[in-house]
Parts: C-alpha cells; sequence; structure tokens
C-alpha cells in the first residue's frame, strides 16, 4: 500500500535508461511526398523517401528510399542509396548502392558496394586514392612515349 523508497528511484532509472537508449537509435524520417529545401543536421540515422534538395550532415547512416531524391551534398557516416541521388556524396565507413539506384556526381568513400542494375556515373575517391577514369587512362596512354626497338641483323 505504501511505496518503498527504493522502488521509486528504481522506476525513475529504468525511465531514464529506455529514454536515452531509444534516441540513440531513433531514425529520422522524411517520408514520400515530402520535399524540402535547405540543409539538414542529424545526430542520429535518417531515412529519406522524400525529396531534397540542399545539403546533408549526418553523423550515423543515410537511407535513400527506393522513391527517395536528393540533389545536393551528403556527409555522413555510412549510406545505403536506393533511390536517386545528385551531388557531393562523402562517406566516411561504407556506401552500399543497392539495384535500384542511381547515382551522379562526386564519392568520396572508404568501402564501396555497388550492386548490379545501379547507375553508379560518379568520380570517385575510394580509400584514400582517386579513381582514374577510363578517358583519362586512354589520354595518359596515348602521352606515353613509345619504345622504338631495332632488330638485330
Amino acid at each position: 500500500m505504501f511505496g518503498n523508497k527504493k522502488d521509486e528511484k528504481q522506476s525513475v532509472a529504468d525511465t531514464k535508461q529506455s529514454t536515452t537508449s531509444t534516441a540513440s537509435g531513433a531514425i529520422n524520417s522524411l517520408v514520400q511526398g515530402t520535399k524540402i529545401e535547405g540543409n539538414i543536421t542529424a545526430q542520429s540515422d535518417i531515412r529519406i523517401d522524400g525529396e531534397l534538395k540542399g545539403s546533408l550532415n549526418c553523423q550515423g547512416r543515410v537511407i535513400i528510399g527506393p522513391q527517395g531524391k536528393v540533389d545536393g551534398d551528403i556527409n555522413c557516416k555510412n549510406a545505403v542509396i536506393e533511390g536517386t541521388f545528385y551531388g557531393n556524396l562523402k562517406v566516411t565507413e561504407t556506401l552500399n548502392v543497392r539495384e535500384s539506384a542511381k547515382i551522379e556526381g562526386d564519392v568520396n568513400t572508404n568501402k564501396l558496394l555497388v550492386q548490379p542494375g545501379a547507375v553508379f556515373n560518379v568520380s570517385c575517391n575510394m580509400g584514400g586514392q582517386k579513381l582514374k577514369s577510363f578517358s583519362d587512362k586512354v589520354n595518359n596512354k596515348e602521352k606515353e612515349p613509345q619504345l622504338a626497338y631495332a632488330k638485330n641483323k
């Protein structure tokens, strides 16, 4: 009938703990049909199924859903792209490009996964090294001096 002070303190501690764990595992969401122009900063993961024109800085994972569209800059820890992205993408850990993705622009990532069927037309820096395009390789090969050799008779 009368509450125990120890039980009340435990209940308050449980409430604080569940609130903290929920906040750190939270996922922000931009739902389909929503359009935003501007800059977004997120401390936790974010999923985009709507449209964003601007920049996104995220300390967690960015997910662009199959119907999602982003035109701008993204800076994040990890990314999963299933929709459309145009712009500059900087991923400090892993970029996962799914088969339904369409990406154009500049990409800087540590690790890269591109599934068959994805459209991946980018200039890419991976693991600190810049990847050269095919046309750059062909142009550099044309500039290399040709070695002449003579047959000994």
